[in-house]
């Protein structure tokens, strides 16, 4: 159970904002109805994780690599699950997804291996070693490495959110 009330939705200084979150997300998941108990906060929260999720260069497939293994290691539940169905429609395996929970990436690509063990670090350790991150420049351009290291960063910060507040699933 979560540990804070979800906002009152249909609060008539919340509908233009929960209307636009319905549009850009098909739904309204919890983790919205509880932003929206401070609108600024959801507002911005919105117009961040879309860019993240829509606007952004990286294949699908590679953001949603990310982002599941942060919720791994995060053991954020809500945000796996969330992201599970969007994985798999980009084309992550049965097996790149178990990997994503042991931590062998020697099945995926090359620069998908690398960005996971960027991840792994951003995450754990908060800075990176130069061998990591020289592995990640063979792979990706200056773009991609900005994008890569928003997506981990943006997606541990969706997780912290979750787990602390307890947010409930869907």
């Amino acid at each position: 159970m979560a540990r804070v009330d979800y906002a009152d939705i249909n609060h008539p200084d919340t509908r233009p904002l929960v209307e636009r979150i319905r549009k850009e997300r098909s739904s309204l998941p919890n983790l919205y109805r509880m932003l929206l108990n401070s609108p600024p906060v959801a507002e911005g929260w919105l117009t961040y994780l879309t860019a993240i999720r829509q606007k952004s260069s990286l294949t699908p497939r590679l953001r949603e690599l990310l982002i599941l293994r942060v919720a791994v290691l995060n053991d954020a539940d809500y945000e796996f699950e969330q992201h599970l169905p969007i994985a798999v429609k980009a084309g992550c395996t049965d097996a790149q997804v178990a990997a994503l929970k042991t931590g062998d990436f020697s099945t995926l690509e090359k620069g998908e291996g690398a960005a996971l063990t960027y991840c792994d670090e951003m995450t754990r350790n908060i800075r990176v070693k130069d061998t990591t991150f020289a592995a990640l420049r063979a792979a990706f351009n200056d773009k991609e490495i900005v994008e890569i290291t928003a997506t981990v960063g943006a997606y541990n910060m969706v997780s912290r959110f979750l787990e602390a507040i307890q947010v409930d699933h869907e």
